[in-house]
């Protein structure tokens, strides 16, 4: 897993600031273009976040998060913020998760109208189970005040188009409670951001506080009460799910002695699985020793690092020939694979850096062919300990 920080991405000042009331010492960042993000750890806690505004749309927020992804090689990438109810059973004030994210305004027009053609994006398996834990453990939220109901999280499918929705009846809102009915909240980014994402390989959480029911009441005196309340609750999941992230990512990080000593502890055995089948240890205690699956050892140095590269390379080949690999997606890894190999040879912390990120985003091209994902996956560990 990455060693940055995690990444909160908003689209409105007041989401923004929602997020940034919970950071400690917040100091500035400035990307090479401009971008200025500021970064902080959560109160009262180790965890590091980058917090950037992306502005509105899709196509903004897709080139902020990859500008975010490259910039601080983050643990996940969060976007958080406000976002209208598609149906009454979602509450004003709860959260809705996205378990994916459909781009709705993909579509052809027929003689007999519009028909739908989405791009889905389904939230990292990880993140999602993490996310139903805080869920259930519910101790999330600030204490509501008066008797309010303390506000739920909500996992289902965000609609992400480019218009703003502020009705129930026109034609556009009854066409998308037709084809998307399983969505429970809409809003104008999380297409962008899960598309960069993807092609990044970093992982993507879309986390929404609902602030009206995109029926005509946008910008009326209730919606402004309930935004600054939905962009808080939205922030307050947000940052706990971050600390969640960063103790994993420590977790994973502990020393391989430790780790062994604390799973000798828990169990006298170990058994892994991989490729459908099952591979069993069993002592007392296993020290000094390596296991290698369909994957050659991690490469040592910068010369060892760009031979796997180019045995990477001939893997690419054989999947194309055998068509598990289409001729576009082969196209763009030889690409990026080809920029990996131009950064290896540097041999210096910057040119290191740059190949671990061109690697990550490798590996969301191939991430749909699980042989080339378990080949890649060594070496881009052997990158990230070269940089």
């Amino acid at each position: 897993m990455s060693k940055g920080p995690v990444v909160i991405l908003t689209a409105l000042n007041l989401e923004y600031q929602a997020v940034r009331q919970r950071l400690a010492s917040p100091q500035v960042h400035r990307h090479e273009r401009g971008t200025r993000f500021e970064v902080g750890t959560v109160q009262g806690t180790s965890c590091r976040v980058a917090l950037g505004l992306a502005s509105k749309g899709n196509h903004s927020a897709a080139v902020i998060a990859e500008r975010a992804i490259q910039e601080f090689s983050p643990v996940a990438v969060l976007f958080v913020g406000v976002a209208g109810a598609l149906w009454d059973a979602t509450r004003l004030g709860d959260v809705v998760m996205a378990s994916h994210v459909y781009a709705y305004h993909g579509g052809t027009s027929e003689d007999d109208g519009l028909k739908a053609r989405p791009r889905v994006w389904e939230a990292p398996h990880g993140i999602s189970q993490l996310a139903s834990h805080l869920a259930r453990l519910n101790d999330w939220a600030d204490p509501a005040p008066g008797h309010e109901d303390a506000p739920q999280v909500r996992f289902g499918a965000i609609a992400a188009g480019e218009v703003v929705q502020n009705s129930r009846i026109s034609a556009e809102a009854k066409w998308i409670r037709q084809h998307y009915n399983d969505a429970l909240a809409i809003e104008m980014e999380a297409a962008g951001v899960a598309q960069a994402g993807h092609l990044n390989g970093a992982p993507v959480a879309i986390i929404r506080g609902i602030s009206d029911r995109a029926d005509g009441t946008k910008n009326s005196t209730e919606d402004r009460n309930w935004q600054p309340r939905a962009a808080a609750n939205a922030a307050a999941f947000a940052t706990r799910l971050a600390m969640e992230l960063v103790g994993e990512q420590e977790e994973t990080a502990m020393p391989r002695d430790d780790r062994v000593r604390s799973a000798d502890r828990l169990d006298r055995h170990v058994s892994n699985t991989a490729h459908n089948s099952t591979v069993g240890i069993m002592a007392g205690s296993v020290t000094g020793s390596s296991v290698h699956m369909n994957a050659a050892p991690k490469a040592s140095g910068p010369t060892g690092l760009i031979a796997e590269l180019n045995g990477f390379r001939d893997q690419l080949g054989r999947h194309r020939a055998e068509g598990s690999l289409d001729e576009d997606t082969y196209r763009e890894a030889l690409s990026d694979l080809d920029s990996a190999l131009r950064s290896a040879g540097g041999n210096t912390p910057e040119t290191s850096k740059r190949t671990v990120m061109t690697l990550r985003r490798l590996r969301g091209l191939v991430a749909e062919c699980p042989a080339l994902m378990a080949a890649l996956a060594p070496i881009v560990a052997a990158a990230g300990d070269l940089a």
